[in-house]
């Protein structure tokens, strides 16, 4: 068992610079702590970060620190006592490094990895999902850059060593391709590595065609809906709802596209659920759509919106919560991608809940620190099970 005798917080930066929330704890069999990562394109379902202020949560949760004394964890479901104690006082930043922080002990208490306090018996490894080309908010310059937030690789093998060496050897072919295609191209790198390019939407799929690797896109088209039109800057044109499906579904077509996310607005089930009928063979993924959210996830299915939902553990905040929409997806045959944040931390634990909860997908990026070690703990989840 594991019992908490202390916790506190402090403000760490992201890799974007910006500020996050770690907490530390002590307990009876040792000192542990956990950080949360920071989207910048938010949906507007995601669960606030912080209750009002980074500074208010890390002041709550040392106030709550006794409470927590007189709690006793055994197993990852009495994670409910914890969330029952700091509901409503703290945001779902705050909550998820928390309760990471106390699998982290419970993993040791019970000489495990963290993954088997979750699920001792899981074995399926997930396919990983790389950005390789970045655009839309993820991307500063003063130049063009393509609409779509996300172009990314999807390696068809769920050997985590191989899909990894894949994804970097086609990054570093996509550089040599960006530098005869684009007169502005520096090899100048995104917020979460990606290349940065000039090139529009279409260009840039061209590109990533080229090198043989099931592709997919992060449209984040709620990003650029703006008076029920979709604005699009490169090249400038709007688009109706009608235009957007079949411009999304002309790019399927014409690319192979294998994985397709929030090509519509964060509210229009009805256009996913057109889509989802189209490309059976497809994944339709929600992520502005969902958050993460046991009742937006509901709707989805209700309406037939996705074949896929991201799964970004603090959208929603408590664990118990990702365990909960986890088994929705799963009993109505929704592949799960458990996705990092673009402005992430060095914490790996990401790894250990997707290949815990039996993820389908782990989206966390190419290159760069804090991308690859997440997917540096998966190979060795992976290397540690042969």
């Amino acid at each position: 068992m594991v019992i908490v005798s202390a916790v506190s917080a402090k403000e760490i930066p992201d890799s974007r610079k910006e500020r996050t929330i770690l907490v530390s704890i002590k307990t009876n069999v040792g000192d542990f702590s956990a950080s949360a990562p920071m989207g910048k394109s938010r949906g507007k379902h995601e669960a606030e970060p912080y209750k009002k202020t980074l500074e208010e949560d890390i002041e709550k949760i040392k106030r709550f620190s006794d409470y927590f004394s007189k709690e006793v964890i055994e197993k990852f479901d009495d994670l409910h006592r914890i969330e029952d104690t700091i509901d409503g006082h703290v945001g779902a930043n705050t909550t998820f490094a928390f309760e990471s922080a106390i699998l982290k002990a419970l993993a040791k208490e019970k000489k495990k990895q963290v993954w088997e306090v979750i699920n001792p018996e899981a074995r399926n490894f997930p396919r990983l999902v790389g950005n390789c080309i970045g655009g839309g908010e993820h991307t500063k310059t003063d130049s063009k850059k393509p609409d779509f937030q996300e172009f990314l690789l999807v390696p068809n093998t769920h050997d985590i060593e191989e899909a990894f060496r894949i994804m970097k050897e086609g990054k570093e072919r996509a550089k040599e391709i960006l530098k005869k295609r684009d007169s502005h191209f520096a090899e100048r790198k995104n917020d979460e590595d990606a290349w940065i390019t000039s090139l529009t939407d279409k260009e840039v799929l061209d590109v990533l065609s080229e090198l043989k690797i099931p592709l997919g896109i992060d449209s984040a088209s709620s990003t650029f809906f703006k008076r029920k039109k979709y604005l699009y800057n490169n090249p400038i044109f709007k688009r109706t709802d009608e235009e957007q499906f079949y411009y999304i579904s002309n790019i399927i077509e014409n690319s192979g596209l294998f994985y397709i996310e929030d090509p519509f607005d964060e509210e229009d089930f009805k256009n996913f659920a057109k889509l989802n009928k189209r490309f059976p063979d497809r994944l339709i993924v929600g992520d502005d759509l969902t958050t993460t959210n046991y009742k937006r996830l509901k709707e989805a299915i209700k309406n037939k919106s996705i074949s896929a939902l991201i799964v970004k553990p603090n959208q929603i905040g408590p664990l118990t919560e990702v365990k909960r929409v986890c088994n929705l997806a799963k009993e109505n045959n929704i592949k799960i991608v458990f996705s990092h944040r673009s402005g992430d931390t060095e914490e790996n634990i990401l790894a250990d809940l997707a290949f815990g909860f039996q993820a389908d997908f782990l989206k966390c990026g190419i290159t760069g620190k804090v991308r690859e070690v997440k997917i540096k703990r998966l190979i060795e989840i992976q290397k540690s099970l042969k």
